[in-house]
């Protein structure tokens, strides 16, 4: 059985952080979830958290601001943007998808979270020679 996975989700309204904490929680993903963009950077600098979602607009610590602290200390975490605004151009953010709320169907959210948690864990390993194999290649260099 694989690990589940951990995703960070942030959004100050408490009824979509609730909605997109069941839909992934009933994938199979771990979810921690927080109102404000101030503790979820505590709690992904705790380490463990694979994935990071996040509502645009926020007091304090907004979704892009969020993000482009995430991407600083781990620029190999994927990060979603949501928003309620259409226009993404208006905005820098270092986020991998945006995804605008009311455009999207959940199973095009799960979608994306899926395509990033593989990117993120990249193309399967070949399986590695034994190590008695490995040592007789070391001993004849």
């Amino acid at each position: 059985m694989k690990p589940k996975r951990t995703i960070l989700c942030v959004d100050e309204n408490e009824q979509s952080l609730s909605h997109c904490k069941i839909m992934l929680e009933t994938r199979g993903y771990r979810v921690t979830a927080f109102t404000r963009g101030e503790d979820a950077l505590v709690r992904f600098a705790a380490g463990g958290i694979d994935l990071v979602i996040a509502d645009m607009a926020m007091p304090g610590l907004d979704g892009p601001q969020l993000i482009a602290k995430i991407k600083d200390l781990s620029p190999q975490t994927p990060a979603i943007l949501i928003s309620s605004k259409v226009r993404i151009y208006d905005h820098d953010s270092r986020a991998d998808v945006f995804l605008t709320k009311g455009m999207y169907l959940p199973a095009d959210l799960l979608e994306r979270v899926r395509q990033l948690l593989v990117r993120r864990r990249g193309p399967k390993r070949p399986l590695q020679k034994p190590a008695a194999a490995m040592a007789s290649h070391v001993g004849a260099a």
